[in-house]
């Protein structure tokens, strides 16, 4: 997972109680809830420079921090975006 993506989730996760976000951490065990998700969306169109796709707006995606970061990366390839 890319360390932007840690500094992303952390202020989104209130139960992580001063700990670095592990990239199995579950997102919702810490903290985030399906609004946040929204502004998590906003923040990655902001940081990374991209939108995810529709298909990869799910639970799954925003499981955890590695593969909230599998979809963005492969968005990042797709657009050509250096990350």
């Amino acid at each position: 997972m890319d360390p932007r993506m840690a500094e992303l989730l952390t202020p989104y996760l209130k139960f992580l109680n001063g700990r670095e976000l592990g990239p199995d951490d579950s997102l919702r065990e810490r903290g985030l809830d399906s609004m946040q998700s929204i502004n998590v969306l906003f923040e990655i169109e902001d940081v990374f420079g991209i939108s995810l796709p529709d298909e990869d707006i799910t639970d799954a995606t925003f499981a955890t921090g590695a593969t909230l970061w599998t979809a963005v990366h492969a968005q990042l390839e797709r657009e050509g975006v250096t990350s």
